[in-house]
């Protein structure tokens, strides 16, 4: 079964909590609270507008006992107590309220507090395409409202009516403007939660390539040795037991190295193993050892050199290390009748070729593969992170042949460079394109 949903899940959690708890952190504890508890949030401004309207709807009632004002501040009240979930329907009904409370009350009660907080609201909630429309619908309907009052009521000042105009649809505007600039600032945050997570999601696939990488390139070349050393074994034990014992040796180091390899790369993973142990393995040294452990399982090795040494760099030798061991394991895993087989390390300046052939005989199967088509694919990976280049494919003359071309890095860029390097050749990396020749993979 698949774990991507799993991890899919997890990345999406870890990064949306990371967000979420920085844009609390943000907002303050007190807007943190009412974003926890919407009802009390709506209880509040349900409050805060029975605060506004209601008290000149009693001073109407009591002094004129004109009780629709009342009426119609109670009603609005109740739609803004559930404004959260039909924000629309809202507004639409306290935009009509207005209307009659005006013109019942001589427009001394109006509930056009409770339409600012209405076109908030659908603004948060809806899209412009859908709030838009609404806001004009509102606002005529509140301007309409003033319009309609007597004429006589505006005798004395016949301008204020426009001031009053004017000022409301201010009000509106700006209810409307805040609500569209939350719902964009929410908006920004849920797409920075997505980007985020598909980012950790993508991380996550590319560590899963790298891991399958690095033990591709641990177990594959252990097993093969391990395989070419026991049929040597087999093969001289009745002939030669001393030969034979040196040959089992030589297998139980393999195994031996092979086990620590994959508690390396593991202790990498779990993050338990001390820093020492999380180094990759330098080349200058381990090369030998590789040359021997290749001749030991039966590979006629001619090595040679030109240039001076390979530098310092770990990450570096590393993937000089694990271009050559793909290389060899190959030439042992598939080659035929291999009378030699040349390894050649030359650097010239700031340029690292590597060089490895063989003079193997017969056809090539291509039906049938051995490997898990990622050997040659992580050699292209590994060459690319210098940014160079590896190639390989069958000689005319007979045998295959892996060139590959690496840039030395450039040593003044600091130690972030060289961390950036050891971290990528450190842990396995994305395994690449497959190759598309004959059946070496």
């Amino acid at each position: 079964m698949s774990d991507t949903p799993s991890v899919r899940g997890s990345a999406q959690g870890t990064d949306g909590g990371s967000l979420t708890e920085l844009n609390a952190r943000r907002r303050g504890p007190l807007r943190r609270y009412f974003r926890r508890h919407p009802r009390t949030m709506d209880a509040v401004v349900v409050l805060v507008f029975l605060v506004i309207a209601l008290p000149d709807a009693i001073v109407v009632t009591v002094e004129s006992g004109n009780g629709p004002g009342v009426t119609g501040v109670l009603l609005a009240a109740g739609a803004l107590a559930v404004r959260r979930g039909r924000p629309l329907i809202v507004l639409a009904l306290v935009a009509l309220l207005e209307t009659p409370v005006t013109l019942l009350t001589g427009g001394t009660v109006a509930v056009s507090a409770a339409v600012q907080i209405a076109l908030y609201t659908v603004a948060v909630a809806h899209p412009l395409r859908k709030s838009l429309p609404a806001a004009v619908g509102a606002i005529i309907l509140t301007v309409s409202a003033i319009l309609l009052l007597p004429n006589e009521r505006f005798a004395e000042a016949p301008g204020v009516i426009f001031l009053l105009i004017g000022f409301l649809v201010m009000l509106l505007a700006v209810a409307f403007g805040i609500g569209v600039s939350v719902r964009r600032g929410r908006e920004h945050e849920d797409e920075v939660r997505r980007w985020a997570a598909r980012n950790a999601e993508l991380a996550s696939a590319e560590e899963r390539n790298r891991i399958a990488r690095e033990m591709h390139d641990v177990i594959a070349h252990s097993l093969t040795v391990m395989v070419a050393l026991a049929d040597g074994a087999a093969v001289v034990m009745k002939r030669d037991s001393d030969r034979a014992l040196a040959v089992l040796g030589e297998l139980s180091s393999t195994g031996r190295a092979a086990t620590a390899d994959m508690r390396r790369v593991l202790g990498v993973l779990r993050l338990e193993a001390r820093a020492g142990s999380l180094e990759p393995l330098p080349a200058s040294g381990s090369l030998a050892q590789l040359f021997d452990g290749f001749r030991a399982a039966g590979l006629p090795l001619r090595v040679t050199s030109s240039g001076p040494g390979l530098p310092e760099d770990p990450a570096f030798q590393l993937t000089v290390y694990r271009i050559i061991q793909e290389s060899l394991t190959n030439v042992l895993r598939y080659g035929k009748s291999v009378t030699a087989v040349d390894v050649s390390i030359a650097r010239a300046g700031d340029r690292v070729a590597l060089r490895v052939s063989d003079d193997g005989r017969g056809a090539m199967d291509q039906a049938v593969s051995l490997g898990s088509s990622r050997g040659v694919a992580g050699m292209r990976e590994r060459a690319a992170i210098y940014s160079g280049t590896a190639q390989s494919g069958a000689r005319p003359s007979g045998g295959w042949v892996v060139e590959a071309q690496l840039i030395v890095p450039d040593t003044g860029d600091g130690a972030g460079h060289q961390e950036r390097k050891r971290n990528n050749d450190n842990e396995p990396h994305h395994a690449g394109r497959t190759h598309s020749g004959p059946a070496r993979r």
